[in-house]
Parts: structure tokens; sequence; C-alpha cells
């Protein structure tokens, strides 16, 4: 089920009360895998299943768009080369996870005769968030270069989970990208800076302001913005804080509230062929 009316509910946001919190309660509040507690077998399920398809399926995998060790893209594309390509950008916090374990998200799109397209990108504490949100553009502009040589050559919906959502939001102006959709996203970076995300991510002042989504001039291209009616308070007021400004600036895109879904079980919205955001993701090209 899913909620695209003015009425979606806004939790309490506990950085309403930020400065009452222990950095332990900071953590908290963005902690996914505390907050979904089968989040170790769900993370598992969906390993596994990429693993699976990654190798079975038509590809052109590890082809490096950048100098840098995960500068390096995968390609699944469709029949046509001229069809749809959902280009998705995975997540962990700027810090963890791979391309590798998203392959299956490939069948939804897949279903419906696109091409998908899963850029890897560098993480901290090997470098910065500035480096890292820098990657995604490149990454595009080796699409846009290369992609029809491998089969890959329609119009691009730019996708993203987790901080792939902040790194769609911050790549959304790139002129390949048609649209964009993005999920489950950290749209403010301060108060990140207040939890232990930020050993590994070291953000500075200038990262703060000119990184974060909510505290920049809106990018008038088409943007939905979606998240699970289950996911932490933070997290979803985010994605209605976004939503928010980008229509009072104007700028189109739907606020999607996936009802039951948690951080990690709303990936199979965009995984299963009838999954509402696969259904999201082709009316973007309206």
């Amino acid at each position: 089920m899913v909620n695209t009316t003015s009425s979606t509910h806004r939790p309490l946001d506990p950085r309403s009360k930020w400065a009452e919190l222990s950095q332990a309660e900071r953590s908290a509040a963005y902690d996914n895998n505390a907050a979904v507690k089968n989040s170790p077998a769900l993370i598992a399920e969906r390993n596994e299943a990429s693993a699976k398809l990654r190798g079975t399926l038509k590809s052109h995998l590890d082809l490096p768009y950048g100098e840098r060790a995960n500068n390096k893209i995968d390609l699944y594309p469709a029949a046509k080369p001229d069809a749809p390509c959902l280009v998705f950008v995975h997540g962990g916090y700027w810090q963890r996870n791979s391309r590798e374990l998203f392959a299956m998200l490939v069948e939804g799109a897949a279903a419906h005769g696109w091409s998908v397209a899963i850029p890897g990108y560098s993480l901290a504490p090997e470098v910065s968030m500035t480096d890292i949100v820098a990657e995604i553009p490149r990454a595009l502009d080796w699409l846009a270069a290369h992609g029809a040589s491998h089969g890959v050559a329609g119009p691009v919906i730019l996708s993203g989970w987790s901080a792939g959502a902040h790194l769609v939001a911050m790549a959304l102006n790139h002129p390949r990208v048609h649209a964009g959709l993005a999920l489950s996203g950290v749209y403010d970076l301060a108060p990140i800076r207040d939890t232990g995300l930020n050993t590994a991510l070291k953000l500075t002042d200038e990262e703060i302001a000119t990184l974060s989504p909510l505290r920049l001039p809106v990018t008038p291209k088409r943007l939905d913005i979606a998240y699970g009616s289950g996911e932490l308070p933070a997290l979803v007021c985010d994605s209605i804080d976004f939503h928010e400004k980008r229509a009072a600036a104007g700028a189109p895109g739907k606020l999607i509230a996936v009802e039951g879904a948690d951080h990690f079980t709303i990936l199979e919205a965009l995984r299963r062929a009838d999954g509402v955001l696969v259904e999201a993701a082709r009316r973007l090209l309206d």
C-alpha cells in the first residue's frame, strides 16, 4: 500500500530535542540495523539473492569509470539499447556495502524491459564525503560516453537507497538524468556529525553546508521521494521535509510512503516486478 496524499503522518522527530540527547541516543536515531530486529536475516537474503543473479543475468560487470578501486559499474542491458535505464546507487551510510550486493534489484525493472546500471563508489574513511559525492556524476559521465557501446542508451532514472538516496539528490542535475527516485534517504548531514557514524565520515562545516540537499537550492528536475512507514522517525522526517522544500520551490515529484515497510523491506518494492516503486520509476518517464 502506498500513501501519496498530503495527510502523510509525521512522527515525533528526535532531533527536536537533539541537545538533550546523549551521543548514544543520537546514534540510535540513525541506527537502522538495530531498529529492524531481523535486519541480519534480511541482509543475508539480499546478499545471497544478489550473488546468484549477478552471475546469471546478461551483464557487463566491473567496468571502470574512474581510478579508485570502487569506481566500477555493473551494466545489465535490456534487449533494446534505447530502453529506459534504472541507475541504482546503493546505501550503507557512505561507509559500507558495494554494488554487487544489490544485483537482486535488477529483476524488477528488467521485467518491464529496462536496463539497469549499478555503480560502486569509494567509502569513508578512505575518502571524504566530498569525494564520494563527486563520484556519482563521474559514473554518469562514463555512462553517457560509453553506455551505448554496451547496449545502454535510453533515458536514465537515477535511484538510490539510504546513503544512495542522498547521492541521488546531489546528482539529480546531471544532464544524463531524466528524473530521480530517492528511497529512505538522509538529506541533512548536520545531525549525522553528532552520531557514531561521524567517526568514519569526519564531516566538516563546509560539507554539511554544501552537501546537504535540505540546505541547498532546489534542483527543478522531477524527484519522487519514498520512505517506509516503519522507518526511523529521523529518516521519515527528512523525506517529508525534503519533499516540502522542493514543493515550495515548485519542483515536481511525489512523496511516497510505502505502508508497513521498514528501512530494509522497502527494497522489495523496487525488487518485485509489481512493486510500487518499480511502478513509480516507470511513471517518471511520463
